[in-house]
């Protein structure tokens, strides 16, 4: 690639990190250990969740998504846990074991047609996505390229999300003064629908 010029980052600043593991309650305790946390607790299903989609294909699946916000980094740590259906983190616990799977990035601001296609233009295709109806819409999309032995997810969240209620939290619930100053940090909107 001598004398190639690169342009800038189409994936734009990474903010969030994410371990697959088959169980999400150790996974938590372990984390919470070192000081992460603590961490929300959701399930993202068919009830909750549009769109699903499998290696492209609508496919219905549920998982356990769990969440803990790292302030002032505004990186957000994931960990999921895959319950039920065909989805990319079950293959990679198949093929790889627990660990890191994926960094989210926010594609500089720009609509998800625009983060698909981009995507799709640099030779990586959709291996997974959907659109979390909880605390507003948040569509999530994760990308794979054969022989990159990475996946990346880019998400988009409406303008006004905000961190709902979770199902439950790990290991307990912040104070509500934490909680306040949490839910304005780390989150990023969707600047227009490109």
């Amino acid at each position: 690639m001598a004398g190639a010029t690169l342009s800038p980052s189409f994936l734009g600043s990474p903010i969030e990190m994410c371990i697959v593991t088959r169980s999400h309650k150790r996974t938590l305790a372990s984390l919470s250990a070192l000081g992460i946390g603590p961490w929300r607790i959701y399930t993202c299903s068919p009830f909750n969740t549009l769109h699903q989609t499998y290696l492209g294909q609508p496919t219905p699946f549920t998982l356990k998504f769990c969440y803990a916000s790292l302030p002032p980094s505004g990186i957000t740590y994931e960990v999921i846990e895959p319950v039920s259906g065909p989805t990319i983190f079950q293959s990679f616990l198949d093929e790889k074991g627990e660990g890191i799977h994926h960094v989210a990035y926010d594609c500089n601001g720009v609509g998800m047609e625009k983060r698909v296609k981009g995507f799709e233009e640099r030779g990586w295709s959709c291996t997974q996505s959907g659109t979390w109806k909880v605390g507003g819409m948040n569509s999530f999309a994760f990308f794979e390229r054969e022989g990159a032995e990475t996946c990346f997810e880019t998400i988009v969240f409406e303008e006004g999300w905000d961190w709902p209620e979770p199902d439950e939290w790990f290991p307990a619930a912040p104070a509500e003064e934490e909680r306040v100053v949490e839910k304005s940090e780390g989150v990023e909107y969707e600047e227009g629908k490109e």
